[in-house]
């Protein structure tokens, strides 16, 4: 099934279920007002949910079909906040150690072999996600803006010592996202020894999540494989394979943090830029591409995002079909009232 959650005025928004083909949509309300509740009680909730979401897909067969969703309505993506608009925990790795060894290969760095061993995460903050056609609001375009088209899933409970295996079996949703980076601000922090905060505002994830029979066998050993394509300013920059390359896969990267903790549910784990070794496959960020620019020419050519960018970020079906919606985001200044800039 697919999971939105809708703007009301509130932090958490309104549960609907959307329907396979993202035409329309129904409210959850008497089953689940929220997706966290649904998280909590998986078990039971989300068979009830299922049944809505049968009934929905059925009605959009039109009037001869035998079921309806009595109170559906056109499904509109500019409506949707994150499908989990703020979660317990938000971390995002870095599961494509090809991109590790492009940007550190462009710095003369070295990977370190732990890189291949176990997975690099990242704790991001969690309390205030970016719905999916929400705007970038960033200070400065000295920045550095960049975009990061990446798959996340959000997890049920998961045990401490978890193995990977056993990490796969609790994933509920899978979604995209846009981890948007200010890489100017990265070195600085990194210097530090002690992680991102700055360098890492709001990220922002795709209109629905969805539960693992819609991937079809695109879903296998916990990986999609299905190409992630990035369209930047309406050219295409990145149909990249999110499945093959894939060093470490979600359950590895959930295993990883219950190596010393629980993880609980409605926690989201992000899978990194998706990163191919071929080029000809594009980029899932503009680090990557001043990083082969660095490689060939000695430095940086393309610059990073400016106000008025737009950055789209989509995942088909082996069906052509989109199968959680778009990202499609722009960047704007702080300081622009959202009125002058003709939002809804």
């Amino acid at each position: 099934m697919k999971l939105a959650t809708y703007k009301d005025g509130s932090r958490d928004g309104q549960l609907v279920v959307v329907s396979r083909d993202l035409t329309t949509a129904h409210y959850a309300t008497g089953i689940a007002n929220k997706l966290q509740q649904v998280l909590d009680d998986w078990n039971f909730i989300s068979p009830q949910l299922q049944d809505l979401y049968d009934a929905l897909n059925r009605s959009s067969g039109g009037p001869s079909s035998a079921s309806k969703a009595r109170h559906a309505f056109p499904f509109d993506p500019r409506q949707c906040m994150a499908p989990l608009p703020r979660a317990y925990q938000w971390a995002d790795g870095s599961a494509f150690v090809q991109h590790e060894e492009l940007l550190r290969k462009a710095g003369d760095a070295p990977v370190p072999a732990s890189f291949y061993k176990e997975p690099l995460i990242y704790q991001g903050a969690s309390d205030d996600f970016s719905g999916p056609c929400d705007e970038v609001v960033c200070a400065s375009e000295a920045f550095g803006i960049d975009f990061e088209a990446e798959l996340a899933v959000i997890t049920g409970d998961v045990r401490l010592s978890a193995t990977p295996e056993q990490a796969l079996d609790g994933i509920r949703l899978v979604m995209l996202a846009n981890d948007v980076s200010l890489r100017h601000l990265m070195s600085a922090e990194q210097a530090k020894g002690f992680g991102f905060v700055q360098s890492k505002p709001a990220t922002a994830f795709s209109p629905v999540a969805v539960t693992l029979d819609e991937l079809g066998d695109a879903w296998s050993k916990g990986r999609v494989h299905l190409t992630l394509q990035s369209t930047w300013n309406g050219r295409k920059v990145g149909m990249c394979e999110a499945g093959p390359e894939m060093t470490f896969h979600f359950g590895q990267l959930i295993a990883h943090l219950c190596k010393t903790r629980h993880v609980r549910a409605g926690a989201i784990v992000g899978s990194g830029a998706v990163s191919n070794k071929d080029r000809s496959h594009g980029y899932s960020c503009i680090a990557e591409k001043r990083a082969v620019e660095t490689m060939q020419d000695g430095k940086p050519l393309t610059d990073f995002m400016k106000y008025g960018d737009t950055i789209r970020i989509e995942m088909k079906g082996r069906d052509g079909q989109s199968l959680f919606g778009a990202i499609e985001q722009e960047i704007v200044p702080l300081a622009a009232p959202a009125t002058q800039r003709g939002t809804v």
